[in-house]
């Protein structure tokens, strides 16, 4: 019996093995409804410049399937480029992550209606900018209300309106801040310090920095937050 187990163990090892995936593999795959031609990319940044990871010729079939090793979670980008007499590019933008990540998607509404799934960074990317979106809804809202006047505003009406965005512009901050510190087991924390925030007072920023845990801390994202501290502290 020991035998036989042994030897079902080895035989999942190898397996495991064989199909080329390790524990940093991160395999996109899904479909792009509706296109018959076309080119796919996976792309994303690894200092400042936008790089191809991998490519795939779309012809009569949307289904892709895409696979890369990761040092860290980060941000990637799936870009397709149609064969459609339309000059309209398209990029779906998601947090990857070791692991399967599923995209399935339309080629008429490439960025627009992405279902992604798979990716807990991502989810979390997700419930900050839904957040977020509210806010900067009700900061347009603010200033459109001046703009929108029948009548001319007046000083002391202008500086009211400027008061309120200003106060909703510091509540985004503060919850982005606070989403940070709540979420630092969070691979995305450290990102959206230095995406959303980065011009915040290096107190808040220091903060979440000195919240997140070791492997969030030693990811691409928190090297790139603690290199950003040390520049504002020069």
């Amino acid at each position: 019996m020991k035998k036989a187990i042994y030897a079902l163990t080895t035989l999942l090892l190898v397996s495991a093995c064989g199909d080329g995936t390790t524990e940093n593999t991160m395999t996109v795959s899904g479909t792009v409804k509706g296109l018959k031609k076309g080119t796919l990319y996976l792309q994303h940044i690894p200092d400042s410049t936008l790089v191809v990871v991998d490519s795939l010729e779309i012809n009569g079939n949307g289904d892709f399937n895409f696979q890369t090793e990761l040092d860290s979670p980060e941000i990637f980008y799936l870009y397709l480029s149609k064969e459609d007499n339309n000059d309209l590019n398209d990029r779906i933008k998601f947090f990857g992550e070791p692991g399967n990540i599923i995209i399935h998607t339309a080629w008429n509404s490439f960025d627009t209606e992405a279902k992604i799934s798979g990716s807990k960074s991502h989810e979390k990317l997700n419930e900050f900018l839904s957040q977020m979106s509210r806010m900067n809804k009700r900061n347009l809202e603010i200033l459109q209300s001046g703009v929108n006047s029948e009548i001319p505003l007046d000083s002391l009406q202008i500086d009211s309106i400027n008061r309120a965005s200003d106060r909703n512009t510091k509540r985004g901050y503060l919850y982005a801040i606070n989403f940070a510190i709540n979420n630092k087991d969070s691979y995305v924390a450290p990102y959206i310090a230095i995406s959303e925030i980065a011009n915040a007072n290096p107190i808040y920023l220091d903060s979440i920095n000195n919240a997140l845990t070791p492997d969030v801390a030693k990811s691409k994202y928190g090297k790139k937050l603690k290199e950003h501290l040390a520049n504002l502290k020069k």
